[in-house]
């Protein structure tokens, strides 16, 4: 690697969705920033890549992505003009159960609702409310602590958003479709469903699908930060990859640093510039579960008992609130679970340069306990059998990703946890240690703006506009 002499305003490591976001953020101000990504090419949680047979393209991480087009920075910004076009299902989520048709959620909330039975008035009137001030509470939802612009409105929303999912779900609901389907979203939070604030999960992601059809991204999530690199380079900015940062001398001259790491990257990267006290709250930093995931190459779609689940972009597979719950607990304290709550992605349903012309890909993963390595190909398929009679007999070829591969794969996942870390109680507002400012660090040339600050995970790049927008205040 030949050494850049040149000198900057920002150097940001890592080129997944909040890096790039928080360089565009940046550039556009006038600053000079350059963008250093460890692997070979950018995207971080967001790249696509042929894993099983020629032809058919698998997102690696993240798949489905309502954050993505509800984002408000990322909505701000011109991207379909570098090359990012979102296809849109008929429904957000198919919930499948045992014997009865599937539940499904959509933008309609009178269809969602026509799907609840005695539960679908009580959905209507927790959603609607909540549904006309969706922009409000986005913009609430997805940054940090910090005097609300719209406070009856987020005391509204958090007097349900605390309780735990179990708990809210047998309050409002008397029957287990609605409970199935809350918990399925409530499962998204990769905690057990009986902390509080689990129930937040269960509501945003609700409300999201009411307010757009869950979306991919065409011809694959790295989409989205290809276009975001390629608007990011047209505004001046530079990225080079292949750049392994071991420690901060190894990079140019810079006025300041932003890490869209983990806690325990910017603990060692910078473990000279940062006083010993705070990088022992870093390395304290709890990551919770990881994942397993299984790609498919598949001979044809996923043969539901109820056909309308190939309506949706997303399955949560896993059967009751309680099926859920215990999965959902049993990862959270170091076991695995035979019948794993699934959430499913069937991307090429909607976008046909996914696959071959007659041909599919399938995705689902679970979540296990950090650092699993135990195969849980088995235990997945199997639930996907239960409610797709013959999905077995259509894989052409499968490839598999435990924590391990992922931790291989982006430096970030540690254990396997995709998300960022866990948004339990003791780090849902104060990630990844306690800060008036959770962005700075106590060098004031270094900043950290991964999913490991708020608002967390998931391929909406708030994490890197609020830590573009602290480095604005305090350094320029």
């Amino acid at each position: 690697m030949v050494r850049n002499t040149k000198s900057y305003d920002v150097i940001i490591i890592g080129a997944g969705p909040n890096g790039l976001s928080a360089g565009v953020n940046l550039v556009r101000k006038g600053l000079k920033v350059l963008v250093v990504e460890a692997a070979g090419e950018i995207g971080g949680g967001t790249r696509t890549t042929e894993l099983t047979l020629p032809n058919f393209h698998h997102d690696y991480c993240s798949a489905v992505h309502p954050m993505g087009v509800l984002s408000p920075y990322l909505k701000t910004l011109p991207l379909e003009k570098y090359g990012l076009d979102w296809i849109y299902p008929k429904q957000s989520v198919a919930h499948p159960l045992d014997d009865e048709p599937a539940i499904l959620l959509g933008k309609s909330l009178d269809q969602t609702a026509n799907n609840l039975g005695i539960d679908g008035n009580t959905w209507k009137n927790l959603f609607s409310y909540f549904i006309k001030n969706g922009e409000a509470i986005l913009s609430e939802g997805l940054k940090p602590l910090g005097i609300p612009k719209h406070p009856f409105l987020l005391a509204r929303f958090g007097m349900n958003a605390l309780w735990p999912a179990t708990t809210f779900a047998n309050f409002k609901f008397k029957g287990k479709r609605a409970k199935a389907l809350f918990a399925g979203c409530a499962g998204h939070s990769v905690l057990p469903l009986d902390f509080y604030f689990t129930s937040a999960l269960g509501l945003m992601f609700s409300l999201t699908a009411h307010l757009v059809d869950w979306p991919v991204a065409k011809g694959g999530s790295h989409n989205i930060t290809k276009a975001l690199a390629n608007l990011f380079k047209e505004l001046g900015g530079e990225i080079q990859t292949n750049f392994l940062v071991k420690k901060l001398s190894d990079l140019p001259a810079t006025k300041s640093y932003l890490f869209n790491t983990d806690p325990k990257q910017l603990a060692e990267i910078a473990a000279d510039e940062l006083p010993n006290n705070y990088k022992k709250r870093l390395l304290k930093y709890n990551y919770g579960p990881g994942v397993f995931k299984v790609d498919w190459a598949l001979d044809g779609p996923i043969p539901w008992t109820d056909k309308r689940c190939l309506e949706a972009s997303t399955v949560h597979v896993g059967g009751t609130m309680e099926e859920i719950a215990k999965s959902e607990r049993m990862a959270w304290e170091g076991k695995h679970c035979d019948q794993p709550y699934l959430i499913l992605c069937q991307q090429s349903q909607f976008d046909n340069t996914r696959a071959p012309e007659g041909k599919h890909t399938g995705y689902a993963y679970c979540h296990v306990p950090h650092g699993s390595t135990k195969d849980m190909t088995a235990a997945i398929e199997q639930q996907i059998e239960r409610f797709a009679p013959g999905f077995k007999d259509l894989i052409l070829a499968k490839h598999t990703t435990n924590t391990a591969n992922f931790y291989q794969y982006n430096p970030n996942y540690l254990g396997g946890a995709i998300t960022g870390g866990a948004a339990d109680i003791t780090q849902l507002f104060t990630r990844p240690v306690a800060r008036l400012n959770p962005y700075t660090t106590p060098n004031p040339k270094i900043f950290i703006g991964s999913a490991a600050t708020p608002p967390g995970g998931g391929v909406h790049g708030m994490c890197g506009y609020w830590a573009a927008q602290t480095i604005l205040a305090n350094v320029f």
